[in-house]
């Protein structure tokens, strides 16, 4: 059989995973893509969508579990013959430590990562466990690992470190970021777009989904971020908490008995907008019921209140901001969000036109502002199929076999 020469790109976020199809020769245009969302929760679903956008299929997923949902995935994809089409499966990664560029997936790069799940408990099993489920099916297909901290590997060294015993510096203990992936695509986005903060200016990136951060870019370059050694730090988010006072872990093993794992439990997957509202982690359920429930309607205060006072850290840490970037599945759909969050940063020079916000604008700033608000659909994936096909045009073609 003719080798294959598509890629197949698979971005597992903490209650979702996103797939496309990049045939061979297509340029990087999409074939196809999918979202299996809501993982978890009730009503988990797969939809998919053809090369313009256009719903071809939607079904309910009857899996209680993510290893249920990955097989179910799985099995789609075999249905719709898609790993016999492709030469390459690229995966996010969210953490990679120490590694700057995409690599092919050996046994010795699995069992890394595996050691450092306590990093990521919440993403990385479960990327391990998609990258596990596809080489037992197709164990000729090679599978690159495309990683989220490396665009924050260059920050300055007071950007990295914690004020923590010298020590633990060795042991690879610092500030990493994450949602790299993301930024890389939104930075090119806007060098495309000719916006001249891009090259040189300063930047501020707002990635908000079900996992938040912000970024701050100077001439090109990340210079800080939100979130940190883990994924968990940060923002609040849709279940993680982001930061708190490090004295709460002593406090609940005191208080309430919580053991590590406990409390590792606790805030990853029930605080955040879930465990402020009692309710729901997505916006969009909270801001339905906003009106009648005061816990939803402080969680969405509190989410938009500490966006707002990260983006005011951040330009402080540039001394200004020429352009400020929204993105993600929130940060791209929710205008009363946004609104919030710029509400009150006409200081910084940062102001909104209602009527643009609501349209989800790509600028959404009026003509006279002093900074450029952007709004823009972040690509994850086809980031991770730009890297993955730079990699295979390097490899050998032994080294990039089609599945059986």
């Amino acid at each position: 059989m003719a080798r294959a020469d598509g890629v197949l790109t698979i971005n597992a976020g903490s209650s979702s995973i996103r797939f496309a199809l990049y045939p061979a020769g297509g340029g990087l245009r999409v074939a196809l893509h999918g979202l299996v969302e809501r993982i978890g929760l009730l009503g988990a679903t797969l939809s998919v969508f053809d090369a313009d956008g256009v719903l071809r299929e939607r079904r309910a997923l009857d899996a209680a579990d993510y290893r249920g949902v990955v097989q179910s995935f799985l099995d789609w994809l075999e249905q719709q013959a898609i790993l016999t089409a492709v030469r390459a499966v690229g995966h996010r990664f969210v953490h990679g430590m120490a590694h700057r560029q995409p690599e092919p997936i050996d046994a010795a790069l699995v069992e890394e990562l595996r050691r450092i799940v306590p990093l990521d408990p919440e993403h990385l099993p479960r990327e391990i466990e998609l990258v596990e489920a596809i080489q037992q099916r197709y164990p000729g297909l090679l599978q690159v690992a495309c990683f989220d901290t490396a665009f924050h590997r260059d920050m300055p060294r007071l950007a990295k470190l914690l004020p923590i015993p010298r020590r633990f510096q060795g042991q690879g203990v610092e500030r990493y970021g994450f949602h790299g992936l993301s930024y890389t695509f939104l930075m090119e986005e806007l060098r495309r777009l000719a916006d001249p903060a891009a090259t040189k200016g300063r930047v501020i990136l707002a990635h908000l989904g079900s996992g938040a951060s912000l970024a701050a870019v100077r001439d090109g370059c990340s210079v800080d971020t939100t979130m940190g050694f883990t994924p968990a730090s940060g923002l609040m988010m849709g279940t993680r908490s982001g930061d708190l006072d490090p004295g709460l872990g002593y406090y609940f093993a005191q208080a309430e008995g919580l053991s590590a794992e406990q409390f590792q439990s606790m805030v990853n997957q029930e605080s955040g907008l879930l465990g402020v509202s009692e309710t729901s982690p997505d916006v969009r359920d909270l801001l339905a019921r906003e009106a009648t429930d005061t816990r939803a309607a402080e969680a969405i205060a509190l989410f938009c209140y500490q966006a707002k006072k990260g983006i005011g850290a951040f330009a402080a840490a540039l001394g200004g901001v020429d352009t400020l970037v929204f993105s993600g599945g929130i940060g791209e759909h929710a205008p009363r969000i946004r609104e919030r969050i710029c509400s009150g940063l006409d200081f910084l020079g940062i102001r909104v036109d209602p009527a643009l916000n609501d349209a989800n604008a790509p600028v959404i700033s009026p003509a006279s502002a002093a900074v450029s608000v952007r709004v823009i659909h972040t690509d994850e994936e086809q980031m991770i199929a730009r890297q993955v096909g730079a990699l295979l045009a390097r490899l050998p073609d032994a080294d990039a076999a089609s599945p059986s």
